[in-house]
């Protein structure tokens, strides 16, 4: 099982924070209420897919950049650690030292995001200075990427693998359904959304990058 759910909201907050953007100002650019986005930075509710996308976006920062950081070198507390997760080393390989964001990632050292509507992300791995998502998602039996039906589009190319389920996939006003086996591809930017119509787990292998390497 994956080592710890990450606090979505404190990761945004302090984003906001640091670019010094107020609540109400980030409300108004990503189209919710001040409230909603008080309450994803308290914990008191997840975002879905296409709302992450939406704040993100506002704030400059790519997906990734909501993740958290492993433990530093040196005893320095991380922003993990300041929201109050418990960080746990990785899983040393044949009695070998630990090492903590390298090549190899087990299941156990996996970051995850819990979001709306059942939705769960781990993140796979991670290229210093490259700005990637390579994620394991996972969406419940009627789990959708917006529960308002809302269409996202975002910066980027994306590509997706189906292992498990089925997963509908809307590209524009066309939909597509992937079952186990089936791939996608496209530029981010095409108004899309997903929604599990099934009845078990839809899980694939997703893999977003910015343009040309470029940070969202």
């Amino acid at each position: 099982m994956p080592v710890a759910v990450l606090q979505l909201g404190e990761r945004i907050r302090a984003e906001r924070a640091r670019k010094g953007i107020s609540l109400r100002a980030l409300a108004r650019s990503v189209g919710l209420s001040p409230s909603l986005i008080s309450q994803i930075e308290t914990g008191k509710c997840q975002p879905s897919v296409s709302t992450l996308y939406a704040i993100t976006t506002a704030l400059g920062v790519s997906v990734q950049d909501v993740f958290g950081e492993a433990a530093a070198p040196g005893g320095r507390v991380t922003d993990r650690e300041a929201a109050g997760q418990v960080v746990v080393p990785a899983r040393p390989a044949h009695g070998d030292a630990p090492e903590i964001g390298g090549p190899v990632v087990c299941p156990g050292q996996r970051d995850v995001l819990e979001l709306d509507s059942g939705v769960i992300w781990q993140r796979l791995g991670q290229v210093p200075g490259s700005h990637v998502d390579f994620l394991l998602v996972s969406y419940a039996p009627g789990g959708c990427s917006s529960p308002a039906g809302r269409l996202m589009r975002h910066v980027g190319t994306e590509y997706g693998y189906l292992i498990q389920g089925e997963l509908t996939v809307m590209l524009g006003s066309r939909p597509h359904r992937l079952t186990p086996g089936d791939a996608v591809s496209f530029a981010s930017m095409t108004p899309h959304s997903y929604r599990n119509e099934g009845t078990v787990p839809a899980v694939g292998v997703w893999f977003v990058a910015g343009p040309d390497g470029a940070q969202r």
